[in-house]
């Protein structure tokens, strides 16, 4: 007799016997979990899920519909940090993401807010591991291994290439692009392509942009911010100054604005020529 498989609305279409479901676990209709999984107490999955083989969902995960987690995931995992404690914090995940095989996702840690999320429509491929407290908006795509450390933001559409690593406390702007094999040390802005070590503005992100529906107007208006930010050599400061008084004001310019001001961590080097023998321009916050 399966007591869980009774409690809960789980599809039969694996064999029964070879999972761990705690009772209490809260778990929707139409659910399909594979064998040798584990579902801790304090979890909750939504409707029309998939769940892997050899998947270990701890305490905290708050997953929501049509999420597909591939075998091998561990999910909600404790903190990696010195000092672990038995804490109720949580990993939410939004509705229609996807986690691959082999990624580790932790939980939130109570000190700094005791959440991590997830957002809707991600696709997170094989072998990413997501550290405590990070924000992660929806429609992002982190491919496979790419690392990040703690506390990290990334806004919506963003995508990391391959085995990036993201330093702790990064800020990652939305419709951004970064490529294979980077080390993220410093704040992206929104927008933009990153690539080359260290790494450095190679442009905005026009094939994304695109993509999401930005016409040739707005890109431009987005280039000449970028230009005086990362190309022609200014001091933050004194780019700052000159984009709010030159450029003409648009919702884009201003959330430019405020995300370079609140770049505690400093941001991504400028441009960089393809041969090395460019200027560099490295904004200071100064």
């Amino acid at each position: 007799m399966q007591p869980s498989l009774q409690h809960h609305s789980i599809s039969m279409s694996y064999s029964n016997g070879l999972r761990v479901i705690h009772p209490n676990a809260k778990i929707g209709k139409n659910v399909q979990i594979g064998p040798f999984t584990v579902i801790e107490e304090d979890v909750v999955i939504g409707d029309n899920c998939h769940i892997g083989s050899n998947v270990h969902i701890f305490n905290g995960a708050r997953i929501g519909e049509n999420c597909h987690i591939f075998n091998g995931a561990s999910v909600s995992v404790t903190p990696q940090t010195k000092i672990t404690l038995d804490e109720s914090t949580t990993l939410e995940v939004g509705n229609g993401t996807v986690i691959r095989e082999f990624c580790t996702l932790n939980r939130g840690n109570k000190k700094f807010g005791g959440k991590t999320v997830i957002g809707e429509n991600c696709l997170v491929m094989a072998y990413v591991h997501v550290a405590h407290d990070c924000i992660i908006g929806n429609n992002v795509i982190l491919a496979n291994n790419v690392t990040l450390a703690g506390h990290i933001e990334i806004g919506d559409w963003a995508t990391l290439g391959g085995m990036v690593a993201v330093h702790q406390f990064v800020r990652i702007g939305e419709q951004t692009m970064i490529g294979g094999g980077s080390l993220v040390r410093k704040d992206v802005p929104p927008f933009v392509t990153a690539a080359r070590e260290p790494l450095s503005y190679a442009g905005i992100n026009t094939i994304g942009l695109r993509r999401r529906g930005f016409k040739a107007a707005e890109m431009h208006h987005i280039e000449d911010i970028y230009r005086v930010l990362f190309v022609y050599g200014f001091s933050t400061r004194n780019a700052l100054r000159i984009i709010e008084e030159e450029i003409e004001p648009s919702a884009y310019r201003e959330q430019i604005v405020t995300f370079v001001r609140g770049a505690t961590r400093g941001l991504m080097k400028g441009f960089r020529a393809m041969n090395n023998a460019g200027k560099v321009a490295e904004p200071v916050l100064d």
